[in-house]
Parts: C-alpha cells; sequence; structure tokens
C-alpha cells in the first residue's frame, strides 16, 4: 500500500471513529440528569449516613442495666386537662383522682387553665372552678401543688400568635401570672411554643414572672423543648424544615437557671421503635441533667397518650421505653440527683396501661 493509500484509509477510520464516538455519546439532557442522580446521591449520603450512625447510637443507649435506687423521688408531676376547671369534673372525680395518685411519686398537678389570649391576657371565664378544685384537693390530698398551666403559640414561627418581643405582651402575661396565683394556685406553669432556640424575650418574660412567683411564694415551671441530639441540630433542621424544634444544651441551661421546675417535653421524637425512643430518652435526660442547676427541680415527660401521626408512633413511644430511658439516663449522669422527677402527659389520654407501667418501673 503506498503512503497516499494509506493517508487516505486513516483519514477515513479516523473520520468514521468520530462518528461512532459521536453516535454513543449520551445527549445533553441525559449528561445533566446523570450529574443530578450524582449531587442527589451525595447529598443523601451527606444526611443519611449521620443520622444513621445518630439512631445506632440511640440504640447502644439503650443497652445496660439502670443504677439501683433509680426510682421516684417524690417529685413527678402530672398534666390535667381543661375539664378540672371548666365545669364538667365533680366531686366523686376529684375523690378518683386522689385515689389514682395515692402512692405515686405525683407532687404537682399542671391544670390547663389557659389558653392565654395573644396579647397575653387571660379571661377569669377561662377557670371558673379552679377554687372549687383547689380547696377540695388541698382537703382530699394536702400534700400535692396545683399549678396552673397556661401555654400560647408563639412567634416568629406563628406570626399570628403571641409576639413576645413586644413588652405589652409580656406585661400582660406577668399580670395573667398575678392573676392565678390570686385565685389561689401554687404555682404557674408556661407552655409556651414553638420556642426557638435562644430566644431572649423568653428569658426576658421569666425573669420577670419569677420575681412575682417568689414574691409569692409559689413555683415557676416551665414544660421545655428538646435538646439537640447533635451539635447544632436545631439549625439544620430549622433550615430544612422552617421549624427548628430542638433548644441548644446552652439554651436549656439559660432557661432553667431562670426558675423553680422545668419538664422537659420528650416525647414526638420521631423514633420508630421502643429501643430507639429509650436511648433518645436516655440521651435526653443526659443532656438535660448537665444544663440544670441542682437548685432546679428536673421532670422528665412520660408519654401518657397513643397517637399515630408524623413525629409520634404510639408502638414506639411507650411507658416502659420512657422510664427505662429516664433510669439509664439519670443512672450515668446524676444517679443520686434528689431534684428529679417525671412528667406524665396527660390523664384525659391515660390507659390503666401507662399507670401500671408507671408504678412498677419507677414508683416501686
Amino acid at each position: 500500500m503506498d503512503t497516499a493509500e494509506r493517508t487516505e484509509n486513516t483519514g477515513e477510520e479516523a473520520t468514521g471513529r468520530r462518528r461512532w464516538n459521536r453516535g454513543l455519546r449520551l445527549p445533553r439532557w441525559s449528561r445533566r440528569a446523570r450529574r443530578v442522580r450524582r449531587i442527589t446521591l451525595g447529598v443523601l449520603l451527606a444526611v443519611l449516613l449521620p443520622l444513621l450512625a445518630a439512631e445506632v447510637t440511640l440504640r447502644v443507649n439503650y443497652t445496660g442495666d439502670p443504677a439501683e435506687g433509680t426510682r421516684t423521688r417524690d417529685r413527678d408531676a402530672l398534666w390535667l386537662g381543661h375539664a378540672w376547671v371548666d365545669g364538667r369534673r365533680t366531686d366523686a372525680d376529684v375523690t378518683a383522682l386522689v385515689h389514682r395518685l395515692r402512692d405515686t411519686g405525683v407532687r404537682d398537678l399542671y391544670v390547663h387553665a389557659g389558653p392565654l389570649e395573644h396579647d397575653g391576657t387571660l379571661p377569669k371565664s377561662a377557670y371558673p372552678k379552679a377554687r372549687w378544685l383547689i380547696d377540695n384537693l388541698r382537703h382530699k390530698a394536702p400534700h400535692v401543688r396545683v399549678q396552673a398551666w397556661l401555654g400560647d403559640e408563639v412567634a416568629p414561627e406563628k406570626p399570628y400568635a403571641m409576639h413576645l418581643e413586644r413588652p405589652a405582651t409580656r406585661a400582660a402575661v406577668v399580670a395573667s401570672t398575678r392573676q392565678i396565683l390570686a385565685a389561689g394556685f401554687a404555682g404557674a406553669h408556661f407552655d409556651l411554643e414553638p420556642l426557638h432556640s435562644g430566644d431572649r424575650d423568653y428569658l426576658a418574660l421569666l425573669d420577670s414572672l419569677h420575681r412575682v412567683t417568689r414574691a409569692h411564694g409559689a413555683v415557676l415551671s416551665v414544660a421545655a423543648h428538646q435538646i439537640d441530639p447533635l451539635p447544632g441540630f436545631h439549625s439544620f433542621w430549622g433550615t430544612v424544615t422552617g421549624h427548628p424544634k430542638w433548644w441548644s444544651q446552652a439554651y436549656f441551661g439559660q432557661v432553667a437557671r431562670r426558675v423553680d421546675q422545668i419538664a422537659v417535653m420528650s416525647y414526638d421524637t420521631m423514633q420508630p421503635m421502643p429501643s430507639l425512643y429509650g436511648g433518645y430518652v436516655a440521651q435526653q435526660t443526659s443532656l438535660a441533667l448537665e444544663a440544670t442547676p441542682d437548685s432546679t427541680d428536673l421532670l422528665m415527660g412520660l408519654p401518657f397518650y397513643h397517637e399515630n401521626r408524623f413525629g409520634h408512633w404510639a408502638r414506639a413511644e411507650t411507658v416502659p421505653a420512657a422510664v427505662r430511658g429516664v433510669r439509664l439516663g439519670l443512672s450515668r449522669t446524676d444517679a443520686d440527683r434528689p431534684a428529679f422527677g417525671v412528667a406524665l402527659y396527660v390523664d384525659f389520654a391515660a390507659t390503666e396501661a401507662d399507670w401500671t407501667a408507671y408504678r412498677r418501673d419507677w414508683v416501686r
């Protein structure tokens, strides 16, 4: 083959290869789709792998045996629904309640006397039978303290609701607290949600409220959000969902130092199995113990209700799993702490099985 023929054939082969390669090349839209899939997979792995590791850690948290003596300190609490102060309950109901509480560790009753209005005021018509309940319990169960459970939704996540950044609103909440103490309640229990971690206006409100309750010899208590299960998790979750949900451990401590009693709402955890839920409660108990001063009563919430919805599976969030988690966290962090208890949420949804598990696993 002479040089000219080889050159001609080589050129034809090269042209053929280019045509062949062009035939194999993916369309531009397909290449973009592959890149999107790779990026999506990378993002999912970046999110799921840490969450998977966290779930494994929770399962490990649920192992071991609680220390001896990690039982009730007779500082437990029970949330009671609005029926106790609006006229639906009777003397027979109070007698049955006292019988139910006998030989348990329940010292405080958080009786729903609100909700507060968005401007911070509280109509007296919201709790017409409060004095009847307080006097009845004072006679039949003098060791029990009856606190007014007051709550509302708050801005900025709920812009139509209570705005704590407004001085007039905070002043109205303080006036409402004076009002319920004058009605005979032994304390005020606040459940304001959703409160974002770092909210300085809430801290200012607690400072003002505590001055009032101390002057009356009354108790100031709050229902608290859960603590970040991973560092900074509230920021990540807030960015993704718009609802931060958790508090930083440092902010939890700032709240705890401003009250007499803090009850962690350690339910609605999104955990799918009892072992993971119990491990989560053990972790929350340890984190809360580390942040709460000895002078403040720390209570861990127990789920006395049975809903199935996003964030809560009744099959997973059980009283036995929660109590075991509480005892494990207490054992590992501060087993002998006296200012500690559990808070039972809520009376009107509780079953006999819930009460039996509480008595068997925590009280005895």
